[in-house]
């Protein structure tokens, strides 16, 4: 024995840890492998893997070795060697089945044992009664491994009323004939009894015997197996061997070594059948007196030992007629033989009283002292435990009512209420907030009633039994599973019985619809006291938290997981009242979650069909699990099962478990009465699909009528899911079909089925509002070739004596080798449990919604959504960042071109710009092909969830096209501009330099004058020279005025170029107002006299002022021109006809991006007057001051002390070194670098900002506003934000940014760096100007300027007037500069400390708070019902959407015959059936739930919980009176539960709302 488990490799399992079913229903290598074993040791294993997915073949195991051929020796003879060829080939190596299957059932734990029995009974196998162990020396009656073996059969006794007896086998009282040997027999026992059980038509090998593959090998361990069969009639009479049932059992071994099982035999047999070939010595042993069987004998006259004379003394010493004894001779055949035998068993059969339930017989076998395998006290402890409830069931109806209390009826309603919370379609005129108030209160007091409920008897023993330890909970579920069916097996055959009588007469409709309704609620299972035990957790939670019953069921959930683990099933919906328990499973899920390690991963496999097609049995052959397979009680709802990955397996995978979904039949007959059974199916099939890696959907071809109906609900689940982001694989799956060329004959069948396909995805999109979906393969992967899969019956011939058929088993089996292919070639990356949780949850709040497209939120998307566009953002600043970089540096190479700081070749301004647009376009290329490449790298991507974000992967791709062509407009107008103005100077400069050159000469030759004057000069006398040589010399001088732009002018003629397109009555509007007196007054959007009229009427009759709408428009748009021209003007600049042509352009984009405000050509026309009319003014004022700034003649009148002074130092020959490199330095570079600072400033200010997570993204933005919001707690605050959201937002991003600068070294760190970088660059240029070959301190001055010149700007003027009599010693100038830089870095670095933060923004180049609003406020539209702002990312989305929607009467709703404000949100309205009317639908009412239609750039999905909206639902109750002062109206009628909402929980859903863990 020990040897022999040691070669099979069991030992362990046997002495130590038995074989489990979690640990041989593990997804191993093996398991999708067909090599054939290699050793001894795999073929236990291989065994059971084909016995687990029912394979008929299972027991024809062998090892495979390898032989080396020996045709030919070494010598190439041909002849043969007879004595070779003779001898038999050695059957050493092979091992004997029976061997194998007693080695396994030695080493399995009784669970293994079970499932082992019911799969061989399935194959037709015979099943151990009598177990021997010979290293005990004991034998063990095999009652529990055969207590799950349910058979169904039709006695002749019920052909007439076409009756049927389904029972459990072990329980069955039958007749039992008994086979055994005494001595050697030349008569193979087993092949008689296999020809004995099978018809004719049909032969199969119940039993073992010498004759199969390894059967003649000699038995190691199973000699003393008993093995039992039953034969089952069918109700044929043509077909049926025996009218009524029988077992069969067939000792193995010879009877003389094995009296213990030959005297059980003998004692619970009808019968038994004694194969003999000599009985000389052996009656004693069948003359024993406790014998109750009849014993036959049964010879073979044939065999050379067979002696007549003993046969008769034995014949007379038992007492044996000639009846008693078959002996087969020469004359007859085998057929012949076994007719007789069958003849006889027959007789026995019909006439016997003895018949006796495997049940029954442990009572002999406690006797015999025969170990029974139920006698484990774990096994006993469970069996009382389980038999106190089940035994108290008298009638199900009533047992349920009184011990399952919570799950019936008011299960059913707390649904219905769920469901209308969510559809609301019943709401009919109520205000809808108070109607969903009122089911809220609804469902509180149906928990109430719950939890006013005791905790039943049966549940308290059921929760006690399921918390007890180790194996004992396992056992104790089996008792319960098996009870609880034959309890209902028996109601629900009577209930048949009495349908079967009423349905006679048609005029019983009443009775038959009664029975019908028992019919559905007669099941009782071990799934209706886990739905119980979810109903007593999820009523609790109502419960205060601090409640005692609450905290003492808080273990629950974890008892549930823990069961789960160990590969029980999971009900995940509840087919009877066709929810989810969402809290329950929720809670299951998370403490499976803490059970594994939280990084587990799984993979999804489920299977949907219309019912009764196989699909419980497809995923248990399958999978070798155990979902409820009886016809008596279909799958109610969907379970869910965990199996375990194998290590080899997991990185193949990259999952730990894999998750499998069986649901209940679609199109289901119980169902199908019901008015919402489309429905049902339909929230079936979208949950499944979506919480599914690969989807099996199984057809059986007998119900092809009905397989279009369920491929429709299928399409509408797979295109759901492509719409949410998810696309899973499918499976096609043809049952019953069985034809070799089904998959080639089926071609034609293929593509019509996929024109079929096609033809639903059509329909289905068109339903879902997705007409762009045209063909099945839009909707998801599939090929008609490799996505079909055919699969013959179940049965090999005919019930209930048919073993599963050969070719089902290995077509499954190919199916699942597909199925893991599938999976491992999986692109996205497998969830965790708890993501599968979120999924499971957003799923079913979805689909309890009418519209699940549109409804479907979910935080794994959001979260997915948020980190993209955090990604997308920082790239999209890094691209921006760069080109503020660039056009920085182009703007400076502009200013200094023409100067000595030029260091451009060319000399024409228009041949540089050029140039410059050139080499901006090839910047701008290289960053937007990085941004597209940074795109396609993300979305390659397993991990973060990416696959669900993939439909907004063209968004974000043309978000980043559009953003190039955004800054390559913004850049060359820039460039532009600066060139423009860089032309307008290079005239004045010309006349400055003239100017000082004269001045130079007057000065240079009045120092002559003065030398040749023989004494010393005063300083007084110097300062009367200088004064009359300058009056003199200003006066030759020629200041011609600089003629200034009349702005308005250039203004009034783009205007009217920009309009000229917009129709004549465009231009007489222009002609109608100066432009002059326009913008000279606030903008007041007004409409014609007509439109008034209509207006006026119409106010009654829509919840939007179209007025209010289009005067927001207006301001919106002036604010943004305003801030515009208050950036220009603040530079000091001068005015470029590009500012207007930019003001014009942003005017005409807010306009088309708000087209929904329907406005006239008067508004557009009136509104770019008025801008246009104050910015003229504005530019206007700007360019004479910058043409005052820069007139020449007030420029040399500046320069008057500073040459007195030189001509002074000169006059006296004092050394101006050290003078002339402090004025260089603090009038030229100073200003310059101060200058370069303020430009750099501004986009470290905005990255900075970009870093901090409120910043970061729109949807965190608008999360820290409304949670700051909350903070504060003050009314003026919301208001603000509510009717000018705009300008509060701008002012609270601005006091963000001095809150985060608030200390001075924040923004001091930048300023230094930007600082020593320029002074770096200065030290630079002085150190290559000094090696240089500048001869003179002219030309020393200019190589610094020229090398500087990319970075800083310097003053022409200042530097003009420093080289002005400038006689300083090159060498000892460049010495004393750097001295002077340096000082002048001190200098700064005290100044940029000291400097208040508010001063520094005033003075930047780019505004940082500006750039911020911009980039946050996206495409600034909000929310048509509640004006909530659109948080969506990319600046080229197309549809808007917003994560939390308020109460329209905060956006100023008012109901018009109350005059309240309206307490509904957007997020119920378009979930239910009120209507609206505005201006946009001609002020028709349109259901909300057709808002699409209105607004079709909106997406209005539900909130993510009934409790999402508490933050404005909390905020409309504290301000209620304030608000209804402020917008003239009533205050709101507020729901009762409203006013319970707490600070804190409604911050709680603002969190929830935008996702924020």
């Amino acid at each position: 024995m020990a040897s022999f488990l040691e070669d099979m490799g069991l030992e362990k399992h046997y002495y130590r840890e038995k074989l489990s079913l979690s640990s041989i229903l593990k997804i191993d290598e093996k398991a999708i492998t067909d090599e054939p074993a290699k050793c001894k040791s795999d073929l236990p294993w291989y065994f059971l893997k084909k016995l687990m997915m029912v394979n008929v073949t299972a027991r024809n195991v062998t090892c495979k070795l390898v032989c080396e051929s020996n045709c030919h020796d070494e010598s190439g003879s041909m002849e043969f060697d007879f004595e070779n060829l003779l001898d038999s080939e050695t059957s050493a190596d092979a091992v004997n089945p029976l061997d194998i299957i007693t080695a396994l059932f030695l080493s399995s734990d009784g669970f293994v044992q079970q499932e082992m029995a019911l799969k061989m009974s399935m194959c037709q196998f015979s099943v151990p009664l009598l177990l021997p162990n010979s290293d005990a020396n004991q034998c063990i009656l095999m009652l529990w491994a055969m207590r799950d073996i349910v058979k169904k059969y039709r006695p002749h006794s019920l052909l007439e009323s076409k009756g049927f007896i389904e029972d459990r086998i072990v329980l069955s009282e039958l007749p039992m004939i008994s086979f055994v040997r005494l001595g050697e027999c030349s008569l193979s026992k087993s092949e008689i009894l296999n020809k004995l059980l099978s018809n004719s038509q049909q032969y199969h090998d119940t039993f073992v015997h010498h004759n199969m593959k390894c059967g003649d090998s000699p038995r190691r361990i199973s000699n003393g197996l008993t093995e039992i069969t039953w034969y089952l009639p069918g109700g044929n009479t043509n077909i049926d061997i025996f009218s009524q049932p029988v077992a069969v059992a067939n000792l193995r071994g010879d009877i003389a070594l094995l009296e213990t099982q030959y005297s059980f035999l003998c004692q619970t047999s009808a019968a038994v059948f004694v194969f003999f070939d000599n009985l000389e010595s052996e009656c004693s042993l069948l003359a024993n007196k406790k014998n109750k069987a009849q014993i036959f004998l049964v010879g073979n006259h044939q065999s050379k030992s067979f002696n007549v004379d003993s046969l008769k003394k034995a014949a007379t010493k038992l007492g044996l007629n000639k009846s008693n004894v078959i002996i087969k001779t020469k004359q007859k055949n085998d057929a012949d033989f076994v007719q007789l035998l069958r003849e006889i068993v027959r007789g026995v059969v019909e006439n016997s009283t003895m018949k006796m339930a495997i049940e029954q017989m442990a009572d002999i076998a406690h006797e015999l002292g025969i170990l029974v395998d139920e006698d484990s006290p774990e096994c006993q402890a469970a069996k009382t435990n389980a038999e106190a409830i089940t035994e108290e069931i008298k009638d199900i109806l009533k047992y349920k009512e009184e011990q399952l209390p919570r799950q019936g009826q008011i299960w059913k309603d707390l649904t219905c209420l769920e469901k209308e919370e969510f559809r609301l379609r019943k709401v009919g005129a109520k205000d809808l907030e108070k109607y969903k108030d009122d089911l809220k209160l609804q469902k509180e007091e149906l928990r109430k009633v719950q939890n006013s409920c005791d905790i039943s008897e049966a549940m308290m023993c059921f929760i006690r039994a399921i918390t007890s330890p180790g194996t004992e909970r396992f056992y104790f579920l089996k008792w319960m599973r098996m009870n609880l069916d034959n309890v209902s097996r028996v109601k629900l055959g009577g209930l048949r019985e009495k349908y079967k009588e009423k349905s006679k007469n048609s005029e019983n409709k009443e009775e038959i619809k009664e029975i019908d309704r028992q019919l559905s609620n007669s099941s009782l299972g071990t799934e209706h006291f886990f739905r119980e035990m979810g109903q007593i957790y999820e009523a609790s939670l109502s419960l205060p938290q601090t409640d005692r019953a609450r905290k003492q069921l808080q273990h629950l959930p974890k008892l549930c997981a823990e069961l789960l683990l160990d590969g029980f099933p999971l009900e995940l919906v509840d087919g009877d009242a066709s929810n989810i328990p969402l809290r329950w499973v929720s809670d299951v899920l998370s403490q499976l979650s803490d059970l594994v390690s939280p990084n587990t991963k799984i993979l999804v496999v489920t299977v949907l069909g219309v019912q009764s097609t196989g699909k419980s049995t497809l995923l248990n052959t399958m999978f070798g699990v155990q979902f409820a397979v009886s016809s008596g009680r279909c799958t109610r709802g969907a379970f869910m099962l965990l199996i375990k990955i194998q290590k080899d397996m997991k990185k193949v995978l990259n999952c730990d478990f894999m998750v499998i979904i069986d649901t209940e039949g679609l199109k289901s007959p119980e169902l199908a009465q019901l008015d919402n059974s489309y429905e049902h199916d339909n929230e079936l099939a979208t949950l499944v699909v979506g919480l599914s890696d690969i989807t099996i959907i199984n057809i059986a071809m007998e119900n092809s009528t009905e397989m279009k109906d369920i491929l429709q609900i299928v399409v509408h689940a797979f295109l759901r899911m492509k719409e949410v982001g998810k696309k899973p694989k499918c499976q096609l799956v043809h049952q019953n079909v069985s034809d070799v060329s089904a998959h080639e004959k089926n071609l034609r069948d293929r593509k019509l089925l996929l024109e079929q396909l096609n033809e639903m995805t059509q329909a289905a999109a068109r339903m879902e509002k997705k007409e762009e979906n045209k063909s099945f393969t839009d909707v998801m992967e599939y090929s008609p070739d490799t996505g079909n899969w055919y699969i013959p019956g179940l049965w090999n011939g005919n019930p209930p004596m048919a073993p599963v058929n050969a070719g089902y088993s290995e077509a499954v089996y190919e199916l699942k080798k597909n199925i893991i292919q599938q999976l491992k070639n999986c692109e996205s990356s497998a969830n965790n449990i708890m993501d599968f949780n979120v999924w499971m949850t957003s799923l079913w709040n979805a689909v309890k919604r009418e519209n699940f497209i549109f409804s479907f939120r979910n935080s794994l998307v959001a979260d997915a959504y948020m980190r993209l566009c955090t990604e997308f953002n920082k790239w999209e600043w890094e691209f921006k960042k760069e080109m503020y970089t660039w056009v920085t540096n182009a703007e400076t190479r502009i200013s200094n071109f023409g100067t000595a700081a030029a260091k451009s070749e060319s000399s024409d301004m228009t041949e540089f710009l050029t140039s410059l647009k050139t080499e901006a376009s090839t910047v701008l290329s290289k960053w937007e092909t990085k941004l597209l490449k940074n795109l396609t790298q993300y979305f390659k991507q397993t991990e973060g969830h990416v696959h669900l974000v993939e439909g907004y992967r063209e968004e974000f791709s043309n978000s980043a096209k559009s953003l190039r062509k955004e800054i390559e407009r913004s850049v060359f107008n820039q460039l532009t501009a600066a060139a423009e103005i860089r032309q307008g100077m290079t005239e004045l400069e010309k006349i400055k330099e003239n100017h000082t050159k004269e001045i130079e000469k007057a000065v240079c030759a009045l120092i002559d004058e003065c030398r040749k004057k023989n004494f010393q000069m005063t300083d007084k006398e110097l300062d009367k020279e200088f004064d009359k040589m300058w009056k003199k010399t200003v006066q030759k001088l020629s200041f011609v005025e600089q003629k200034t732009k009349t702005v308005i002018t250039s203004v009034a003629y783009y205007l009217r170029e920009n309009l000229k397109n917009r129709g004549s009555h465009a231009c007489e509007l222009l002609d109608e107002k100066r432009l002059k007196d326009c913008g000279l007054v606030p903008f007041k959007y007004t409409v014609g006299a007509l439109q008034q009229i209509k207006h006026t009427v119409s106010k009654w009759f829509t919840n939007q002022d179209h007025i209010k709408a289009g005067q927001n428009l207006a301001d919106s748009i002036i604010n943004a021109c305003t801030q515009f021209v208050s950036e220009k003007v603040k530079r000091k600049s001068n005015y470029s006809e590009t500012y207007i042509q930019e003001i014009l352009y942003m005017i005409d984009t807010k306009l088309q991006n708000n087209q929904e405000i329907k406005t006239d050509i008067e508004f557009e026309v009136s509104l770019k007057q008025h801008i246009c009319g104050f910015t003229a003014k504005k530019f206007q004022k700007m360019h004479e001051d910058f043409m005052q700034e820069n007139d020449p003649y007030r420029c040399l009148m500046n320069r008057r002390e500073k040459l007195c002074a030189d001509f002074k130092d000169v006059f006296h020959q004092r050394d101006q070194c050290q003078k002339k490199a402090e004025e260089f330095t603090n009038r030229c570079l100073k200003p310059a670098v101060e200058d370069f600072v303020k430009r750099s400033l501004g986009p470290d200010i905005i990255g900075e900002m970009l870093t901090c997570e409120n910043f970061s993204t729109r949807i965190s933005f608008q999360y820290s506003v409304l949670l700051d919001l909350l903070s504060k707690g003050d009314f003026n605050n919301y208001l603000s934000y509510i009717c000018s959201y705009e300008k509060y937002v701008k002012t609270w991003i601005l006091n963000q940014i001095l809150k985060h600068f608030s200390t001075p070294s924040a923004a001091f760190q930048f300023e230094d760096r930007h600082l020593q970088s320029s002074i770096r660059s200065i030290d630079d240029a002085i150190n290559k100007a000094k090696t240089g070959n500048s001869d003179n301190l002219d030309r020393f001055v200019k190589e610094i300027c020229k090398e500087l010149g990319d970075k800083l700007i310097i003053s022409q003027d200042a530097l003009g007037a420093f080289m002005i009599l400038n006689n300083a010693n090159k060498e000892q100038f460049a010495e004393w500069l750097t001295v002077s830089v340096n000082e002048m870095g001190k200098a700064l670095r005290e100044k940029f400390k000291e400097s208040p933060f508010e001063t520094k923004l005033q003075y930047l180049h780019v505004q940082p708070q500006n750039e911020l609003f911009n980039r946050l406020i996206g495409c600034g539209k909000q929310c048509p019902f509640c004006t909530a702002p659109c948080e969506a990312g990319g600046g080229a989305h197309t549809e808007h959407f917003a994560s939390l929607h308020r109460s329209r009467g905060l956006g100023r709703r008012i109901w018009e015959t109350t005059n309240k404000l309206v307490t509904d949100v957007c997020t119920s309205a378009v979930n239910s059936d009120v209507h609206f009317r505005c201006s946009a639908t001609n002020n028709e009412w349109h259901p909300y739930k057709r808002y699409k239609e209105i607004y079709p750039d909106w997406r209005i999905p539900p909130d993510v919980s009934l409790e999402a909206s508490d933050y404005w639902k909390y905020v409309m109750t504290k301000y209620n009176r304030k608000f209804a002062e402020e917008y003239n109206g009533e205050p709101a009628d507020i729901p009762l539960s409203w006013k319970f909402i707490t600070k804190k929980q409604a911050e709680m859903s603002l969190k929830e709302s935008f996702g924020i863990k």
